[in-house]
């Protein structure tokens, strides 16, 4: 019998510095990837202080907060599944980082931290962020997971180090604001990243609107050699749970439903509705 690991991907709408209500959907995702006997659960990047943040990351109040509600998670989530969730991290030297937590078993069991830091369009995470070394694939059952954080698998060095060094997964945490034909340009790039490193790839992105920006989600799975094996919806919230094997070339994503995507323009009326909604619904701080 092949060897199984079994993700649930999380694709939720998390609003900046609402850690209470954010904190509450990783549970009740959590849960279900528990209940559905996964290994792990996956969010999104930051998604436990909500993204972008812009100048509230560099509060200290408001990291330390962000860093004992994850702490909280990983004592609450420790009966059941791993937990992957994007949030800040500083380290002992006062070093602010754009990070991915994973939780297992009650404790921190890795931190990936982001390497490459975007400074164009709406984006500005040079000033916010320090650039951290490429961290290394963590495992998990049986799967050692690579996980390059959003901007770092738009680039080839990251992905290429996490292969070198012993990669079987790459999972994809994003905060990837929309555009139009902002998903062919994504796809385009992890088709490069897939073939470069032979290895399946899970490109998970957040959805809903904060402030000037849109999250589209239409997250996706790649099997090595770029076959199209999960294809998530756009705009809306939807947790999936993905099936890998391992066989003699390495794991492989089982096929799941490719949820049709909207044409361009009801693409961009969606964009426009998901922003004007969530834009009545910010949380107070």
């Amino acid at each position: 019998m092949a060897e199984t690991f079994r993700l649930t991907l999380a694709q939720l709408n998390p609003t900046v510095g609402a850690f209470g209500a954010n904190a509450t959907k990783v549970r009740a995702a959590w849960a279900e990837g528990k209940a559905a006997g996964a290994d792990m659960v996956a969010l999104t990047e930051m998604f436990l202080t909500g993204y972008q943040t812009q100048d509230l990351v560099l509060k200290p109040a408001f990291t330390d907060h962000a860093i004992r509600v994850i702490e909280d998670l990983a004592r609450d989530c420790a009966d059941g599944p791993a937990l992957g969730l994007g949030g800040p991290w500083r380290d002992g030297t006062g070093q602010l980082f754009n990070a991915y937590w994973v939780l297992k078993g009650g404790k921190v069991v890795a931190r990936v931290l982001k390497h490459h830091l975007p400074n164009d369009t709406v984006f500005d995470e040079d000033r916010l962020f320090v650039s951290a070394p490429v961290s290394g694939p963590f495992a998990i059952g049986p799967v050692r997971i690579g996980t390059p954080i959003c901007e770092d698998a738009w680039f080839d060095d990251v992905t290429e180090t996490l292969a070198e060094t012993g990669a079987e997964i790459l999972l994809v945490p994003n905060g990837s604001p929309y555009y139009r034909n902002k998903y062919d340009r994504r796809v385009n790039l992890m088709v490069s990243r897939v073939i470069e490193t032979r290895l399946p790839l899970i490109y998970l992105n957040m959805v809903g609107a904060q402030d000037d920006q849109v999250f589209d989600g239409a997250s996706f799975v790649l099997n090595a050699g770029a076959e199209l094996a999960v294809q998530m919806p756009a705009f809306d919230e939807c947790i999936r749970h993905v099936d890998f094997e391992r066989h003699e070339q390495g794991w492989r994503a089982l096929r799941t439903e490719l949820v049709p995507l909207p044409d361009e323009w009801e693409q961009d009326y969606r964009a426009m509705v998901e922003s004007l909604r969530d834009s009545t619904s910010i949380m107070p701080f």
